[in-house]
C-alpha cells in the first residue's frame, strides 16, 4: 500500500518542472518531492502517478517509493514566493509525494547508459508505449540515477487519455502511441515480443485493481478535474476499462514500438550542433 504522510515542512522549491514541485518533509521526518493538486494538470497528474508508479512496481520497474502526503490549512504560511503561496493554497488536502533521492543526477545515456542493460530498457519501452508515457525523451528523460541505479520518476503526463474520458472509445484505448520514437531507450530495447508475453499477463484485471485501489477518492472525484463521474468506484472502473482494453491481443501500441526501434536504427545520428 501507499504511505500516508503529513507535511511538516516545506524544503525547497523544484523549479526544474513547469508544476513546481518541491521538496517536503513530513511528520516522519521523511524527505518526499512532493507534486501539488493546484497546479499544472492538478488532481490527473497525481492520479497518473500513482498508477503508474504502482503498475511499474508490480512489474519490478525501478520506482522510488511513494506516497499520499496530506497538506493541513496552516502549512507553507511563511513561504514569501506568492506563486508558491498560490499553489499550496489550491492545494490544502491530498497530494502525491515520491521519496527524494539525495544526490541523484539525470540519466543520460552518454554518462550513465551501462546502468540501463538491453532487458532493462525493453521492459521500459514497453511499459511507457501501455500507459502513454511522452515523458521519456532524450531531452526529457525522467529517470535519475542514485546509488548507481537507474529510477523512473515523473508519470504525471502519462494516461493522458484521462483528460478527456468522453472521446476515449475502444479504438482509442488500442491505438499506437506514436510518441515511443522519442523514447530516451528506444534504441537499446531488445526482443520486446518476449517482454510483451512476460509482462502483459503480470498486468491482470486484479493489479489493475490494486494500483487503482491506491488512488484516494478526493483525487478521483476532485471538483476541478472530475469527468462527471458519480462515484470514486465509478471512475476506477473506467480506468480499469481502459488498461483492460489496452491490453487486450492484439496490442498495435506495441508493434509500433517494434517499427520505432527499426527507424532509429537507421537513422542519421544528429549533428552535435543541433543536439541539445
Amino acid at each position: 500500500m501507499v504511505n500516508q504522510r503529513n507535511a511538516a515542512r516545506y524544503v525547497q522549491p523544484l523549479r526544474e518542472g513547469g508544476s513546481l514541485p518541491a521538496v517536503v518533509e513530513t511528520d516522519e521526518g521523511e524527505l518526499y518531492v512532493v507534486k501539488f493538486r493546484g497546479a499544472g494538470q492538478g488532481a490527473n497528474a497525481l492520479i497518473a502517478e500513482l498508477v503508474v508508479g504502482e503498475l511499474a512496481r508490480t512489474l519490478g520497474l525501478p520506482m522510488p517509493g511513494l506516497a499520499i502526503v496530506d497538506i493541513a490549512d496552516a502549512f507553507g504560511r511563511s513561504e514569501p514566493d506568492p506563486e508558491i503561496q498560490e499553489i499550496l493554497q489550491k492545494s490544502r488536502g491530498t497530494n502525491v509525494g515520491m521519496r527524494y533521492m539525495d544526490g541523484a543526477f539525470n540519466f543520460s545515456s552518454s554518462a550513465a547508459g551501462e546502468l540501463v542493460d538491453d532487458a532493462l530498457a525493453t521492459r521500459i519501452v514497453w511499459f511507457d508505449a501501455l500507459v502513454t508515457n511522452p515523458d521519456r525523451s532524450a531531452r526529457n528523460p525522467n529517470m535519475m540515477v542514485w546509488q548507481r541505479q537507474p529510477w523512473l520518476i515523473d508519470h504525471g503526463a502519462a494516461l493522458y487519455a484521462h483528460h478527456d474520458w468522453r472521446s476515449v472509445d475502444e479504438a482509442r484505448a488500442k491505438t499506437p502511441f506514436t510518441y515511443i520514437k522519442d523514447h530516451v531507450l528506444i534504441a537499446r530495447q531488445g526482443d520486446i515480443a518476449a517482454a510483451d508475453a512476460e509482462l502483459a499477463p503480470m498486468l491482470d484485471e486484479n493489479a489493475l485493481r490494486a494500483a487503482m485501489a491506491s488512488v484516494p477518492d478526493s483525487l478521483l472525484l476532485d471538483p476541478v478535474t472530475n469527468a462527471g463521474f458519480d462515484s470514486a468506484e465509478a471512475a476506477r472502473e473506467r480506468y480499469v476499462g481502459y488498461l483492460v482494453t489496452r491490453l487486450e491481443s492484439p496490442r498495435a501500441w506495441v508493434d509500433e514500438a517494434v517499427a520505432a526501434r527499426a527507424r532509429a536504427l537507421v537513422a542519421p545520428p544528429l549533428r552535435v550542433s543541433s543536439r541539445r
